[in-house]
């Protein structure tokens, strides 16, 4: 059989660069998309089936070139995983900037249609037809943390993109399905002080548990390697004992 053929955003760091070499350790060839084409370069370390491609994903012409190339080299897509992502200024709804604001939901949101759109318009016009299209929500998608309005709001929004690709893409057998992740140690977890002091919604701060970055990437492997005749719609993975279930 051949390989399959994934396209992974953001895969310069964190969660994209678990899952780009997960993908690539269980046989897949993986695009690598990201601003910093040297950070590209780190997560693929040569690998002879990865594919650094710098990209831009709130440019549309950029994104379109993503996809482009993909199918020049590999002739179609299979998965993609919808990864880019930022988390924004950690700041009350009540002073947020408006180009703060613009600039989260550009990346978050706009990045993640634009590479949806493309990644749609390649697996309905492939043969064999469809493919699956794998969204990194976050638990903020389900409860978001203090000051993070524009992130909260992006990731809420990220469900209901979920959803209508998911409906939108029966005929053409793409399934689109989010993991919502809570407390895997990247690098955005230190920027929010998990580690040494998380702010909670009573003001105070708490140390949280984490756990693997690498286990968040099997659970996308898991989504990504389903057969179409099966699609799972939402997944959550967080920390075991973190403050997000119940009252703390």
């Amino acid at each position: 059989m051949h390989a399959r053929i994934a396209v992974v955003t953001g895969a310069g760091s964190g969660i994209g660069r678990a899952v780009a070499r997960t993908m690539l350790a269980a046989g897949y060839r993986v695009a690598l998309a990201g601003r910093r084409e040297a950070a590209l370069a780190e997560t693929a370390a040569g690998h002879p089936d990865a594919l650094v491609l710098p990209t831009d994903v709130t440019v549309e012409a950029e994104v379109q070139a993503l996809f482009d190339r993909v199918v020049r080299e590999w002739g179609r897509v299979d998965v993609l995983f919808n990864n880019a992502g930022a988390f924004g200024p950690a700041v009350s709804a009540a002073d947020i900037e408006l180009a703060d604001w613009e600039q989260t939901l550009a990346v978050n949101l706009t990045g993640a249609l634009l590479c949806a759109r493309a990644a749609m318009r390649t697996m309905r016009a492939q043969t064999p037809q469809g493919g699956r299209i794998i969204n990194n929500g976050s638990i903020s998608a389900q409860a978001p943390r203090p000051l993070s309005v524009a992130y909260a709001v992006s990731k809420h929004a990220l469900t209901g993109l979920t959803r209508s690709i998911d409906l939108d893409g029966r005929a053409d057998r793409i399934s689109c399905g989010q993991i919502d992740i809570g407390n895997t140690r990247t690098e955005i977890m230190d920027e929010l002080g998990v580690g040494s002091g998380a702010l909670q919604a009573d003001g105070t701060r708490k140390v949280e548990p984490t756990f693997s970055v690498d286990e968040a990437a099997r659970s996308v492997l898991f989504m990504a390697d389903l057969p179409l005749e099966a699609n799972i719609g939402a997944l959550t993975i967080t920390a075991s004992g973190m403050p997000f279930g119940g009252r703390g």
